[in-house]
């Protein structure tokens, strides 16, 4: 067993994390580009920002044992006894008491110092492995009086421990947006380097065995994707794919159409799902040249908006009238049924005509996330607007989007 020494007392907790921060933005930037565009951003943050976090240590109390043994003690300081010569150390036979406590997080963080809270008594001990060690030698017997000890110095770990939570939380909290940020700025500038130079005039060139695909960003009135220049004695031909940017304009077209609405409600009060769909393909195929189809068999059934790329799908949306939680459940597994492996970027619309808006709105995270393909939620601005990330219903790594947009009706 190591000498024990102060503990939360070596590093500085911030200096620490913010270091820490610095080397997992560093790994970031430094993923093959290739590579880095090959693989889904959502997959990419999950991993980071999992590696990033860091995990205070949670003591686990109802695990401590403890062990004893011979020890020589020196007591030349001790003004209890009769030492004619205080300049030099004098053993007696005494006892090694060791207390073991386990705990789950990050040993590391024992060394730092929180700015949340500090001591000038810290407390000491030493780390072997997942176990903080606290050890006493005493001269006598004394149960109560090691057990006080031992107490006091335990409580001090907790304290500490509880400052170094308040700092860990707040860098903690940060995190996420940061590797997002990171990921988003990287992966848009890469796709930009590629775009200038194609837009050259001359062929991009390629590392031999390198990853090719990608899609790079596209023009308005075309079909919204573009595929990287096929290499080696056989032909590749990329699938088509959806760039977030198009994706959101889609959207963005789709939401505009709330305002026609407020402008001519009586002219939208009777209207079904149909005729509500055809007002957005309407909108859409003047974008789009007229790629945007309704009622279009795709895979397993028919679909209300599809688009279309090079005879590959490119975006997928299902239309519906609120009618309860099941309902939506039920227009997810639609939706899902429609979309083959490599449809990536979908979206569910909903009509609300009469019914409490703000009662259907709380619902949507709820039966959203229950859906046993849900992965995890994606942020977005908007009252009336929620975005998704599930797994394929074959194939539970491989990722598309789904945003749900909802639309007041009027009655």
């Amino acid at each position: 067993m190591s000498e024990p020494g102060q503990l939360f007392s070596e590093f500085d907790l911030r200096g620490a994390l913010e270091n820490h921060e610095r080397k997992l933005l560093q790994e970031i930037s430094q993923i093959d580009p290739n590579e880095f565009l090959n693989t889904s951003p959502t997959k990419l943050a999950e991993y980071f920002i999992d590696k990033g976090t860091a995990h205070v240590p949670v003591l686990q109390y109802d695990r401590i044992t403890s062990s004893q043994e011979e020890a020589k003690v020196d007591v030349s300081q001790n003004p209890g006894r009769a030492i004619f010569d205080r300049t030099q150390p004098f053993y007696i036979t005494g006892t090694l008491v060791a207390f073991f406590i386990p705990f789950e997080g990050d040993a590391e963080l024992f060394k730092c110092r929180a700015a949340s809270g500090f001591t000038f008594n810290p407390p000491t001990g030493v780390i072997e492995g997942s176990e903080l060690i606290m050890s006493y030698t005493i001269t006598d017997h004394d149960q109560g009086a090691l057990r006080q000890r031992f107490d006091n110095e335990l409580e001090k770990v907790k304290v500490a421990l509880g400052w170094t939570a308040t700092d860990v939380q707040q860098f903690n909290d940060a995190l996420p947006t940061k590797v997002r940020d990171s990921i988003e700025a990287r992966r848009e500038k890469l796709l930009r380097d590629r775009g200038l130079v194609e837009s050259l005039g001359f062929p991009l060139r390629e590392r031999e065995g390198a990853p090719r695909t990608y899609a790079v960003p596209t023009q308005r009135q075309k079909p919204p994707v573009r595929r990287p220049k096929p290499t080696g004695a056989k032909p590749f031909t990329p699938e088509p794919e959806l760039l977030m940017e198009e994706y959101e304009h889609i959207l963005e077209i789709m939401s505009s159409m709330v305002h026609v609405i407020e402008k001519s409600p009586a002219s939208f009060k009777e209207m079904k799902e149909e005729d509500l769909r055809q007002h957005f393909l309407v909108q859409l195929n003047g974008h789009y040249l007229g790629q945007a189809t309704g009622e279009t068999f795709n895979f397993h059934g028919k679909t209300d908006i599809l688009i279309r790329a090079d005879d590959k799908n490119v975006f997928i949306a299902e239309c519906k009238f609120w009618q309860g939680p099941k309902s939506l459940s039920e227009t997810i597994d639609q939706l899902l049924g429609y979309v083959s492996w490599r449809d990536t970027k979908t979206a569910i619309v909903l009509f609300n005509r009469g019914k409490n808006l703000s009662n259907i709105l709380a619902k949507i995270p709820e039966v959203t996330k229950a859906h046993p393909n849900f992965k995890s939620e994606i942020v977005i601005a908007g009252e009336t607007s929620f975005r998704y990330v599930f797994h394929h219903r074959d194939d539970p790594n491989r990722e598309l989007v789904i945003s749900v947009l909802v639309f007041e009706v009027p009655e």
